[in-house]
């Protein structure tokens, strides 16, 4: 008798319904992955040089690590620590009046611990979103940012992030059908992928924007101290009247090198946060307390940003240089990991290239260089400096090996 997979059909919609796992559809990042496996395969003995990483190339600093390990062998640390503890809350606001000149933080009613950002994003839409319902997403932009609203029954409305708008939304482009069914507007500067920043102005302009439109603004800001030249971080929550009408996320991953740490924290309306930590109670139990205490330690110490800010703005000095070389209009961003790209049309006597991803994959396979390709708003490609290398010498043999590479090929945009 034939057995009925009768578990094929009860998989929720959200997530493909009965086609969950059957569809054939591959999503970037695995084609990515698997163009490394192939490029190596055939280029046996020849390195793979991955500017394609999305997380940094260094350790946490050896203090924050000495302090995990003093902290997790102390007896009290071992319980769940919940929506978090005292000691991490007042390290955060204490950090956002530091390095950002946001004062006046409530650490027990405006300031949360998340564990990670991505979680946290995961969570806020149930506070808010009903079916029907409309969230406000620059694109391109981090996934998950749209994925949780979807999933609630609502609906993602796009924002393009333009070169010629210096990759900053046209928020006047929004129609007033669209923001009569909008309850949240997401942004992320500086912004993955295209490496912007946003000014001030822009901050007071959403304000205003989501005052007459009565929209919450969460605002991803986990590269917000990674910024160079001249530039200086800045917050959302230090405009006049953003606390009234939004939050801010922070992440320890990207800043500090704790990635696979997981914690950040939540700042900004009483309101929104006390809504997001309603949701947090039902979904987990809060961060190990030794990994807060070390992330209180951190958060003390923003000379460790200021450091690894200053290696990602020497690395993209000298990774735009080349690319200029070859022809690329590549501009050193002001803040992040991320270097944003047009794509060229073609390489002289070889291929045309119709998409970013097309352009990626000609990459890997002929240099044995990884990216991330882009095609939401125009055909773009993401190069990253959070490349590994041990020391300065080495660092220099991989921009001379990124220079021979790409050289060898002329690029026609």
């Amino acid at each position: 008798m034939l057995e009925i997979d009768y578990m094929q059909q009860l998989f929720a919609d959200r997530i493909g319904g009965s086609q969950f796992g059957l569809k054939n559809e591959i999503y970037k990042f695995e084609k990515i992955k698997r163009a490394k496996r192939e490029a190596l395969q055939k280029n046996p003995g020849k390195t793979l040089i991955d500017l394609g990483v999305g997380e940094p190339d260094a350790m946490a600093d050896e203090r924050v690590v000495r302090k995990l390990a003093e902290e997790a062998e102390k007896v009290e640390n071992r319980f769940y620590a919940d929506n978090g503890i005292q000691e991490f809350k007042q390290a955060a606001a204490d950090y956002m009046e530091e390095v950002f000149g946001v004062g006046g933080l409530d650490p027990e009613a405006e300031i949360n611990h998340v564990i990670g950002s991505k979680s946290a994003l995961a969570m806020l839409p149930t506070a808010f979103i009903n079916p029907g319902d409309v969230t406000i997403m620059p694109s391109p932009n981090y996934p998950i940012l749209g994925t949780h609203t979807i999933y609630l029954g609502g609906k993602v409305v796009h924002l393009p992030l333009l070169e010629e708008n210096a990759f900053l939304p046209r928020l006047d482009s929004l129609s007033d059908s669209v923001l009569k069914k909008s309850k949240l507007l997401y942004l992320n500067y500086p912004n993955n992928p295209t490496g912007a920043v946003a000014s001030r102005e822009f901050f007071k302009e959403v304000v205003q924007f989501a005052k007459k439109h009565e929209l919450i603004v969460i605002h991803d800001a986990a590269y917000a101290a990674l910024v160079f030249d001249g530039e200086k971080p800045l917050s959302f929550l230090s405009v006049p009247g953003a606390k009234e009408v939004g939050i801010e996320l922070h992440s320890l991953s990207k800043s500090f090198n704790m990635t696979g740490w997981r914690i950040g924290f939540i700042a900004g309306n009483a309101k929104l946060v006390s809504a997001f930590a309603a949701i947090k109670d039902n979904c987990d139990s809060g961060q190990f307390i030794p990994i807060q205490k070390a992330a209180a330690f951190t958060l003390s110490h923003p000379e460790i940003t200021i450091q690894t800010a200053e290696k990602y703005s020497r690395r993209h000095e000298r990774l735009s240089a080349i690319l200029r070389e070859c022809g690329f209009h590549a501009n050193k961003p002001k803040g992040s990991f991320f270097l944003y790209t047009k794509v060229p049309s073609a390489v002289e006597n070889g291929p045309k290239f119709q998409s970013a991803e097309e352009f990626s994959s000609y990459l890997i396979h002929e240099h044995l260089i990884s990216t991330v390709p882009w095609d939401d708003a125009g055909t773009y490609v993401r190069f990253s400096v959070t490349f590994q290398a041990d020391g300065l010498e080495e660092e220099q043999r991989i921009f001379d090996e990124i220079r021979a590479r790409l050289t060898s090929s002329k690029f026609i945009f």
